[in-house]
């Protein structure tokens, strides 16, 4: 079966390149869910991936552990790859690339569209 995430060598820090974080509201770009919009329930640096809500549902078959309980279908979210979703600026409503700009002794996001900070 293959691996969920693509093997990375050890010197690769995913998270030093990752601008999404948990709590950002995003836009899905490519896939069977383009154009849907979610909060980022959390972020798999490691597979460069991310959960995001009401997106890429998948259902587990759940089969009766005892006996007279039925069976189930449990749906969950699976990630997504960070390349296929986008943030929505808080400021402008609108999905833009992020950059990063040094405030005061801190690193913070901007929003590329508006140059607000994010």
């Amino acid at each position: 079966m293959r691996s969920l995430f693509r093997s990375l060598p050890r010197w690769y820090n995913a998270s030093k390149n990752m601008r999404i974080k948990k709590n950002d509201n995003v836009i899905v770009l490519s896939g069977k869910d383009k154009g849907k919009t979610g909060k980022v329930l959390q972020v798999l640096p490691a597979g460069e991936r991310a959960v995001v809500q009401a997106v890429n549902i998948r259902t587990l078959h759940a089969k009766p552990k005892k006996q007279g309980e039925k069976g189930q279908m449990i749906k969950s979210e699976a990630p997504v790859h960070i390349s296929n979703i986008m943030m929505i600026c808080p400021k402008c409503a609108k999905p833009a690339r992020l950059g990063a700009r040094m405030d005061e002794k801190n690193k913070v996001r901007v929003c590329k569209r508006c140059d607000a900070v994010v």
